[in-house]
């Protein structure tokens, strides 16, 4: 991705400054390492090593992942002042909206624990879709966590051509992503899956000078 990224700089750098072409210089690991949002300042300023933490997003309180009665998962993003105050309404918690304490993240965050551990009882006592429609009516930032099928029958993802259809080359069809990012003028599908393993085998073997003899001997041998 940064290197898709890092070829657009250059190409804009052209556009509109001229020259000659640019190298576009990005390791793996540079990847992952620009996402890591404030590891480095967190360091360098304060000596504090992030650790692995979960599904919690560390220093921001509450936003997690909650497990509800009929098994399914939701992630709740409250760690707003206001958007906490609301969860706690919408679970009948007015004592902790109003708790001077859990008025800010800092507050939240030393209480994290306990915080956590009423909204996973809340959500445990109910089922995925009460959960999310009491958050709805809210407004608390959630939603479920998608298995397979909840995409193939989402409509914002059907809106979205995300599930494409493909055939394979037997004839039978099976789903596949739709195409990312969708361009207003071109925004594209999936018209050809690409060959079968093997498929360019001969093609490949008489470009580096094999005969058609050899070739099939090759193939009567098991090699290919």
């Amino acid at each position: 991705m940064w290197g898709a990224v890092g070829a657009l700089m250059a190409l804009r750098h052209k556009e509109v400054n001229g020259g000659a072409g640019q190298v576009v210089d990005v390791a793996l690991y540079e990847g992952i390492f620009a996402m890591m949002e404030s590891m480095v300042p967190e360091f360098d300023v304060f000596g504090f090593v992030r650790e692995r933490t979960g599904n919690i997003m560390p220093g921001i309180t509450p936003s997690n992942t909650h497990t509800t009665r009929d098994g399914k998962h939701v992630t709740i993003g409250a760690n707003g002042d206001a958007i906490f105050k609301r969860l706690m309404y919408a679970m009948g918690r007015a004592d902790l909206a109003d708790d001077p304490g859990l008025a800010d993240n800092a507050g939240r965050d030393a209480r994290r624990d306990e915080i956590y551990a009423l909204i996973d009882a809340w959500c445990i006592e109910r089922d995925e879709a009460e959960v999310l429609a009491l958050l709805e009516a809210a407004e608390v930032p959630s939603s479920r966590v998608y298995a397979a099928v909840d995409m193939f029958s989402d409509p914002q993802f059907i809106a979205r051509q995300m599930i494409e259809s493909a055939r394979l080359p037997d004839g039978k069809a099976f789903k596949i992503p739709g195409i990312v990012p969708k361009l207003s003028a071109t925004p594209g599908g999936t018209e050809w899956i690409g060959p079968e393993l093997g498929a360019h085998t001969d093609e490949v073997l008489a470009s580096l000078g094999y005969s058609t003899v050899s070739i099939a001997e090759l193939r009567a041998n098991g090699a290919i």
